[in-house]
């Protein structure tokens, strides 16, 4: 009670008498402080019942009227006399004894407002980095500790200001070796003698630490003051080497700043997660490449974001439904407040898969933040501690619940990472980094690619489709390699067609309108029942075609887009087709989902440096044998099938097809939407593919009696245009014409657009 009271009677005199010039001032509030640990002795009494903080406040106060008394830039009398007499410095050492009780709290309290509202930098002058430097190592020593919230606070303003002169960033990079030797030193009690003349100046109140201040207030008067400087000038001459010398060197550093934030992580205090976390990520960007060396292999950086994803990952159920993984709200990190009680969509497990989502999405954005070199060793660690470790055996075991639910959470990762570097190492640990053709000797090569393709034809309905989805989702991410490893490997030397070195008759047939060696498919007795509503005649959609690419130009001799279009409207027979019968399902509702589409694969395949027109075959190696690869093999054999497998199978396996087909390459628009090549001995193509299933459709139709009345109530029953009623025979069959006939109205739209966007000027 008497301290408060000296405390208010004090502020009565302050303002009562004349006022001082700043320094004078300035410096009698500096004493007052100093005085304090002389005169008292009362240890044990709270700080905030001394005069302490109103001291610090008005000293505070004075440097920031000071400076904005003086021109910008020009350094004061009363900042000269702190930087001069190490106040800093002696202000950590009364933080770090925390006497009286709470002075830890004043002194963070103190650095964060300095560095904080003074202007001019402070960091590059070495009585205040250094002291600065060591506040930051008794940051996040204690977790739950009062002081947490002013050192979390003290944390994130040296980060920002880091941010804003990344250069700084070597002062705080300390050299492991000297400072181990400079500790060492100090233990052996050479710099002991400074302590003992510190501790001499002032009376014993317990506390030899908290001497230091009076200490070094004395040592200004004293022959005191001579053996102060050489010990000081001896620790700065052991512990602060230049940064180029400690490159050279001592490689290794410590980078304390890194460490009590990553000490800090671990706090109960949510709020105090979050900001230790921000400021990791400021750290993480800095441009310096030693930082980011030290971040990434001194610092438990990798630790942390690989065992907390390992930890949130496994404390998710065994098994959870698809769908909710599927469709639980996208989660930004920091902000996965979460109400059990308030949540009318709750399930099983959604708590865990929220904390798991909300780390993955921090663990993408320091990826994507981060320098280069960091970025990339940080995306390893979770694709070596991570992926392989933890989500590997979990997508490669045998049970059905596990695979079923381990790849929806890959499909989720898939759909929510955005950081290019953790983008290709996820892609480098689902496909291997493999781009050579594939054989079938070696398809099994990557085992979790293979066994992830196989999953795609799996017994299990379930898990065939959330595959084919997964690999859906992969083929629209902006990365080369996807494309390239699972398709274009594979068909880039064009070995899936005969070639046919051209001769002066195929010369005079060309130039009359005629291909050689093409089928005019509508002379085709297949073709020869194509209804006139069916023919592409009218240009009315060249208004919505997506722009011309420069990258994909019209190439000599391409078939005519109008045959092409044809050949895929007219696969399916008359008889086994009902969308004419139902208003709104014609071929040109495809058109604009199309041209919306392939302009979305324009701009993303744009940097790819993909050629406009097809490899000469004068340049491929035709002789290799041709395999179009695991996974068109199981996507043809699926496709294959069509007509025997269920009806959400089939929207998925054409569905991965028709993202394909969207590909503005040319080899892929050739093997995939060109009905016309001459496939070499043995291949087939996906045109081949459904003339098979089309060949086999008009064998059995001849067998269902009332097929076609059969065939419009099922659409009209998918379409919601008919109530559910008594089941009906071949239920697979015909809702497996339906989707071909579907789908090849979009592969046609698909064609179209493609073929005028290579053609418009």
């Amino acid at each position: 009670m008497f301290s408060k009271f000296t405390s208010i009677l004090q502020h009565a005199v302050e303002a009562l008498a004349p006022s001082l010039p700043l320094q004078e001032d300035f410096v009698y509030h500096w004493k007052a402080i100093t005085h304090y640990y002389i005169e008292t002795s009362d240890d044990k009494a709270p700080v905030t019942d001394t005069n302490i903080p109103s001291h610090l406040e008005q000293m505070l106060d004075i440097l920031i009227q000071e400076e904005n008394e003086r021109e910008s830039g020009e350094t004061g009398p009363c900042m000269e006399y702190l930087l001069h007499h190490k106040i800093l410095e002696t202000l950590y050492t009364l933080g770090k004894a925390d006497c009286p009780p709470g002075m830890k709290q004043q002194v963070l309290g103190f650095y964060t407002k300095l560095l904080g509202r003074i202007r001019q930098p402070l960091l590059p002058h070495i009585n205040v980095h250094r002291p600065v430097q060591k506040l930051i190592r008794l940051c996040g020593e204690v977790l739950a500790a009062p002081t947490e919230n002013e050192e979390i606070q003290f944390l994130c303003i040296v980060c920002s200001k880091l941010k804003q002169d990344p250069y700084l960033v070597s002062f705080f990079l300390e050299n492991k070796v000297k400072v181990s030797a400079a500790r060492g030193l100090a233990a052996e009690g050479l710099l002991g003698n400074a302590e003992d003349m510190k501790s001499a100046s002032s009376p014993d109140t317990g506390q030899a630490q908290a001497s230091v201040g009076p200490g070094l207030e004395s040592a200004s008067e004293g022959q005191s003051s001579q053996q102060a400087d050489r010990a000081a000038f001896s620790l700065n001459q052991l512990a602060i080497p230049s940064q180029a010398e400690a490159s050279a060197n001592h490689p290794s550093h410590n980078y304390n700043l890194v460490n009590s934030l990553l000490n800090l992580t671990k706090s109960p205090d949510g709020r105090i997660v979050v900001k230790a976390c921000e400021g990791l990520m400021l750290l993480v960007s800095l441009p310096e490449p030693a930082a980011a060396k030290c971040l990434t292999e001194n610092t438990a950086l990798c630790d942390l974001l690989t065992e907390r994803l390992t930890v949130f990952y496994r404390a998710l159920p065994q098994s959870m439904d698809p769908l909710d993984i599927e469709t639980v709200e996208s989660v930004n990190w920091g902000l996965d407040a979460y109400n059990l009680k308030e949540d009318a969509t709750a399930f099983p497990g959604k708590r865990a898969l929220i904390s798991f989502l909300s780390w993955l999405d921090y663990c993408d954005q320091l990826i994507k933040e981060a320098q280069k070199t960091a970025a990339l060793q940080l995306a390893r660690s979770v694709r070596e501690r991570f992926f392989v470790s933890v989500m590997e055996p979990q997508l490669m075991q045998t049970s059905e619940i596990g695979i079923l639910t381990s790849t929806a959470l890959l499909n989720r990762i898939i759909r929510q990472v955005t950081s290019e570097t953790l983008l290709q190492e996820t892609i480098y640990f689902i496909l291997g980094e493999k781009r050579e053709p594939e054989t079938l000797a070696d398809i099994n090569r990557h085992p979790l690619r293979h066994r992830l393709i196989e999953h795609c034809d799996h017994l299990s309905d379930e898990i065939s489709i959330m595959t084919l989805r997964m690999f859906e989702h992969l083929l629209q991410k902006p990365n080369e390699h996807i494309i390239y490893n699972l398709v274009l490997r594979n068909i880039e030397e064009r070995n899936y067609a005969e070639y046919k070195p051209p001769c002066a008759e195929d010369k005079d047939v060309v130039e009359n309108g005629q291909i050689p060696g093409a089928v005019d498919l509508e002379e085709d007795p297949l073709f020869t029942d194509m209804s006139p509503d069916n023919r592409l005649s009218s240009p009315d959609w060249l208004s919505v075609s997506p722009p011309q690419t420069p990258d994909h130009v019209k190439s000599d001799g391409k078939t005519e887009v109008h045959k092409i279009v044809n050949s895929f409207l007219c696969l399916v027979p008359d008889e086994a087709k009902s969308s004419y019968h139902v208003e709104g399902t014609g071929y040109d509702t495809y058109l604009r989902d199309a041209h919306r589409q392939f302009r979305d694969y324009c701009a993303i395949c744009m940097r790819w440096d993909w050629p406009g027109v097809p490899r000469p075959f004068e340049k491929c190696n035709l002789d290799a044998s041709f395999f179009e690869g695991h996974f068109l093999k199981v996507l043809f054999d699926r496709m294959g099938r069509i007509l025997d497998q269920p009806y959400d199978v089939n929207l998925q396996v054409t569905s991965v097809l028709s993202k394909l087909s969207l590909f503005p390459h040319p080899h892929i628009h050739e093997y995939l939407l060109d009905p016309y090549i001459n496939l070499a001995p043995g291949c087939r193509s996906l045109f081949s593919v459904i003339v098979r299933v089309v060949g086999d459709l008009m064998l059995r139709i001849h067998r269902i009696p009332d097929f076609t009345p059969k065939l419009l109530l099922v659409r009209k029953r998918l379409l919601g245009m008919e109530p559910e009623g008594p089941g009906i025979d071949h239920m697979t069959l015909l809702e497996g014409v339906i989707v071909l006939e579907e789908f090849c109205k979009e592969l046609a739209a698909i064609a179209f657009v493609k073929f005028h966007a290579s053609t418009t000027p």
